[in-house]
């Protein structure tokens, strides 16, 4: 993929001296646009489910600590979801290349904030598996404005960063050490989250 060759020196340089990076314009605007009218359909269709925390025995839905729906991703669902995949197996490819992360495989889901929904400050990586490596958030949310809410608020040594989720626009960071939340939102968010994974 161009962009990603075109940018992996900004991108690996930020996250192996920050643990974050931030990217716009990182697909086609015409895909963002098939994916954001995806996301919307496919939870009108019933198919986004509230998200829960935990993991395991201890997965629970708790809307006060996160309030989105998601629907996980695979190959094959539709033509659009196929090139995003594909598009993000390219950026992985790259990361190993030039970071040495062992990045085996990653996971995406589709993820809808409902206003008034949020995500309290947590981290990616469980206590008890350490696969989950770099998370990846790439926003599909057009003609967004500052008064909507519902930033990624990333705490970079206690110092927050506030990054508005507009269209096209890519956040990287590393899942184990880089504590985050989602913003409440005053109208409906749509994103792309996942996680590029090593061997547990």
């Amino acid at each position: 993929m161009d962009f990603i060759n075109q940018h992996q020196t900004h991108i690996c340089d930020q996250l192996s001296t920050k643990g974050w990076v931030i990217i716009d314009n990182f697909l086609p605007k015409e895909l963002i646009e098939q994916l954001a009218r995806e996301c919307r359909e496919r939870d009108s269709a019933g198919n986004l489910e509230q998200a829960a925390v935990g993991r395991a025995n201890a997965r629970a839905v708790q809307q006060s600590i996160r309030g989105d729906k998601i629907q996980w991703l695979e190959h094959g669902m539709s033509a659009a979801i196929d090139s995003y995949l594909n598009s993000m197996s390219a950026l992985r490819h790259m990361l190993n290349e030039q970071l040495f992360l062992g990045l085996e495989s990653n996971e995406n889901h589709f993820a809808l904030y409902p206003p008034g929904a949020f995500y309290q400050r947590h981290l990616d990586r469980f206590r008890d598996n350490d696969s989950r490596t770099i998370s990846s958030v790439l926003y599909l949310n057009e003609h967004w404005q500052a008064d909507f809410g519902g930033e990624l608020r990333l705490f970079d040594q206690d110092q927050a960063i506030d990054i508005s989720p507009i269209a096209n626009r890519l956040a990287l960071f590393v899942s184990a050490d880089i504590w985050h939340e989602v913003l409440p939102t005053k109208v409906q968010r749509l994103s792309l989250t996942g996680w590029f994974k090593r061997r547990t």
